[in-house]
């Protein structure tokens, strides 16, 4: 009991502003100076002094666990140049009124400043709920708070500093930008009479099953996708048609040029969320890989009633950061990749990275690429080239190749892809 009286004192003697402290100091002069003269009435205004300041951290103090804080935000995922709102709703839970409260949350530079506000007496139960927007022009994933909360009282004699714990979290994910729908080749698009199956190469994890349900014929049940699921699975009446397609996006540090927004890298990741968002939307199961073959976003994206909603995928490329290797031998064989479309986008390729890229090209016969070409990135351009040196070798392997700059615009990029698709598929049927 007692070191927590000690406590108190100090935390009431801590909290009082300037104005407080000079009450305390000329409360114990004119105490000191009273006794010392014998007059009782310079005393007792010293006592007066001396009791108003104690008695205002004392009122201030026993209020200081009686709020309640809850934050909201909406939405909590945002691209890059949107913003979202941030609701703070107090609550008096103490008996009596509070004082004058300032409120200030804690947020990153890169969503805003600090916002601050000022709220008025807020008596027992009342509530009170202020805004702000948060708004970010990088991706990333950004912790809101905590909320400190100043509270003082009418006289301006103590102000006491609490935080709050509660945090929130705001995905900021890459721009995407809308793609114009091209031709990538019957078997690529999802459509036409060439459209693989998921389940034709007859694997557990490629037949189209569902969870067991009372009456379902015993004969359709597939034993090998109940064994790895634990339960009994059964083939779907109708297996549906549908194509799978790799987003493979070069994040090693050392090929990409510029530095924050304007970065080539940023470029790449802009490029592989508008990509894999539109290969979702036409019905492709998509998965995005990085440079160490690292599957993003929880694996296949599967398309169906949610084909829109790529939110894992983006929330994987918000916080997708560079790498510091120096090869692409991370990039073993994968026979996942053997059955659709594979979509590179490659920085500086270098020639050892040339024997997987190879690998991947000839995984698939079905390769498109990105190349950018990072020396129009930086601020000391080596000797300029018609191409990106990589863009020649990627063409010589087998993959329909285009190059990209920091001022082209990624749909005429998309379309420039499209016609190379058309004149490989033209040159294929005459040959």
């Amino acid at each position: 009991m007692a070191a927590s009286r000690r406590s108190s004192l100090r935390t009431a003697l801590g909290s009082l502003t300037l104005r407080g402290r000079a009450f305390v100091s000329a409360g114990v002069t004119a105490v000191l100076c009273g006794l010392v003269f014998s007059l009782d009435d310079l005393s007792r205004m010293g006592v007066f002094l001396l009791s108003l300041p104690l008695l205002a951290a004392a009122l201030v103090i026993r209020g200081r666990h009686k709020l309640a804080l809850v934050r909201s935000v909406s939405p909590l995922r945002i691209g890059v140049g949107q913003s979202a709102e941030v609701s703070l709703h107090l609550r008096n839970e103490g008996r009596g009124p509070t004082g004058l409260l300032l409120l200030e949350e804690q947020v990153p530079y890169s969503v805003g400043t600090r916002p601050r506000f000022v709220l008025d007496r807020m008596p027992p139960t009342w509530e009170r709920t202020v805004s702000y927007r948060i708004r970010s022009d990088v991706r990333g994933r950004f912790t809101l708070g905590p909320v400190t909360v100043r509270a003082a009282d009418p006289f301006g004699l103590v102000e006491l500093d609490r935080a709050f714990r509660s945090t929130a979290t705001v995905t900021v994910t890459p721009k995407v930008v809308a793609l114009p729908p091209i031709s990538l080749n019957g078997s690529w698009t999802g459509s036409g009479d060439n459209r693989p199956r998921d389940f034709a190469g007859g694997s557990a994890e490629d037949v189209t099953v569902r969870e067991y349900r009372r009456g379902d014929d015993l004969r359709r049940v597939h034993w090998r996708a109940s064994a790895h699921a634990g339960e009994l699975m059964v083939r779907r009446e109708e297996q549906p048609w549908q194509s799978r397609a790799t987003v493979f996006i070069d994040n090693r540090a050392h090929v990409h040029r510029g530095s924050g927004a304007a970065s080539s890298l940023e470029y790449a990741v802009s490029a592989a969320a508008s990509i894999a968002a539109h290969l979702v939307q036409r019905g492709f199961r998509t998965r995005l890989l990085s440079a160490s073959g690292t599957s993003l976003g929880e694996g296949w994206h599967e398309a169906g009633a949610t084909a829109t909603d790529t939110g894992p995928l983006l929330e994987a490329l918000a916080v997708l950061a560079p790498e510091t290797a120096q090869r692409l031998d991370a990039l073993g064989p994968d026979e996942t990749h053997a059955r659709g479309l594979v979509v590179g986008i490659f920085g500086d390729l270098a020639a050892t990275d040339q024997a997987v890229v190879n690998r991947l090209r000839h995984e698939t016969p079905n390769a498109i690429a990105l190349v950018l070409d990072v020396d129009r990135w930086s601020r000391t351009p080596g000797p300029r080239h018609e191409e990106p040196p990589g863009l020649r070798s990627l063409t010589a392997s087998g993959w329909r190749a285009v190059a990209a700059g920091p001022q082209d615009p990624l749909p005429s990029k998309w379309r420039e892809v499209g016609v190379a698709v058309r004149r490989s598929t033209a040159g294929e049927r005459v040959s």
